[in-house]
């Protein structure tokens, strides 16, 4: 039976096309009708001004046509591929289908190994809007570049300390490059040498070196580790799945020792590193906790409207480090059934035997209509999108949009991660409650 989604806070498989952005010098190639590329742009890097090394609206496309539809389109897609090497100065290029040409059997794989032996590489992925989200998108794309790239290549020499990162996903998280570094600066704290794909000046020199890593970082729920298991069968390097992003004193030294026991790293240094860290985060903490224990305008009771990533990070936070108490927390990102249990279990491993109820929904409004049947016993804490500002308002709530769509907000290198990223969500929490005084 049919249904209609209110306000849904993912898009299609195609989205992968930021995916392929986040890699620098990457070049998304679409299969795919006119505008698609712009519609998905504007649901996820539209919302925070994420454009990158080429822009959504100068993708190379084949913007098949009717004609294309009855007769097929693959001798567009060729030529678009071919021009698109001439013109765009790239370095990997990512043939990526769109629903209509898959509907009518275009062969993506054939067209795009005419180009298997050129100058530059050219993949493809079947990103066909019906078969999932741009989550899965996103692990698609990292697949290909595993399967069509990496694995011809043949195995590498393990480089000792080489850690590869995979966690967040570039656009559709906002703060994905300030989140990428600041778990890179983490694992260099630790010794180790952080290598990641995504970001200003990671590409096909990072992707190389995939296969010669010690291990594979998994900072992530359940996006990724697909890609992971795969890495591990391909090219023998096995990986850590830590699921919560590090946000905070508690769950930041917890990442540390977790990672580096697993990289064989002294208790000493760890040790060392970790309460170094904790008096600076701790000073902060005590210099201002005035100001929390004070204020009148914000209950203890919180919602969280967002991905399962951020949902689960930002939740952890909020309860092991500053003691609020988790209302129900609401996952919009489609998870798949398969996972649905393992993170629902996570939210029930807060500190203090403290666990929190999840609903997994895409529908906005029923989302919303939820909220409204609870009693947060005071002004609570709504944190979400741009979606959630006025039913925060309608409830005399507190409000911040970490999540997309966001809009109200630029984020360029901002993060959340880490002990410094704790204490920035907690500015920014507070700068909303203190408004409430005025």
């Amino acid at each position: 039976m049919t249904r209609i989604i209110d306000q849904p806070r993912y898009v299609c498989a195609l989205g992968a096309m930021q995916s392929v952005q986040g890699i620098y010098r990457g070049v998304p190639v679409l299969h795919a009708g006119p505008g698609c590329a712009a519609k998905l742009a504007g649901g996820i890097a539209g919302s925070n001004g994420d454009s990158g090394y080429i822009s959504p609206q100068i993708y190379p496309c084949s913007n098949v046509s009717e004609t294309e539809i009855v007769f097929g389109g693959e001798d567009v897609l060729h030529r678009t591929i071919e021009n698109a090497l001439k013109v765009i100065d790239g370095d990997i290029y990512v043939v990526l289908s769109g629903c209509t040409t898959e509907i009518v059997g275009d062969d993506i794989s054939q067209v795009s190994s005419a180009f298997r032996d050129g100058a530059k590489p050219v993949i493809f992925v079947e990103t066909a809007g019906f078969k999932g989200s741009n989550l899965e998108g996103h692990e698609w794309v990292v697949d290909a570049i595993t399967n069509q790239y990496l694995v011809p290549r043949g195995t590498r020499e393990k480089v000792k300390g080489l850690v590869n990162i995979w966690g967040p996903i570039p656009s559709y998280d906002p703060f994905w490059v300030g989140n990428i570094r600041e778990l890179e600066a983490l694992i260099r704290e630790l010794g180790l040498t952080p290598n990641t794909i995504f970001g200003e000046y990671r590409g096909l020199e990072n992707i190389d070196l995939v296969p010669a890593a010690e291990f594979n970082l998994l900072v992530s729920p359940w996006v990724g580790l697909k890609n992971v298991q795969l890495l591990r069968e391909k090219f023998d390097t096995p990986y850590l799945h830590y699921p919560t992003i590090p946000m905070g004193a508690v769950e930041t030294s917890k990442f540390l020792r977790a990672v580096g026991e697993y990289a064989g790293v002294s208790p000493e240094k760890i040790n060392g590193i970790v309460e170094r860290h904790e008096k600076e985060y701790y000073y902060h903490i005590e210099r201002t906790s005035d100001v929390f224990l004070e204020n009148r305008t914000m209950s203890r009771r919180f919602s969280i409207v967002s991905n399962a990533a951020d949902a689960l990070a930002i939740s952890s936070f909020l309860v092991n480090d500053f003691g609020l108490v988790p209302d129900k927390q609401y996952i919009t990102d489609a998870t798949p059934e398969e996972y649905r249990e393992n993170v629902a279990e996570l939210f029930r491993r807060y500190q203090y035997g403290i666990q929190a109820e999840v609903l997994f929904s895409i529908d906005g409004f029923e989302i919303h209509e939820d909220i409204r049947q609870n009693d947060y016993f005071g002004p609570p804490l709504i944190i979400g999108s741009i979606f959630e500002k006025k039913l925060a308002e309608e409830l005399n709530g507190n409000f911040l949009a970490v999540s997309v769509p966001m809009k109200e907000r630029l984020v360029m290198s901002s993060s959340y991660v880490g002990y410094h990223g704790g204490l920035r969500l907690l500015e920014d929490i507070y700068t909303y409650v203190l408004k409430q005084f005025n």
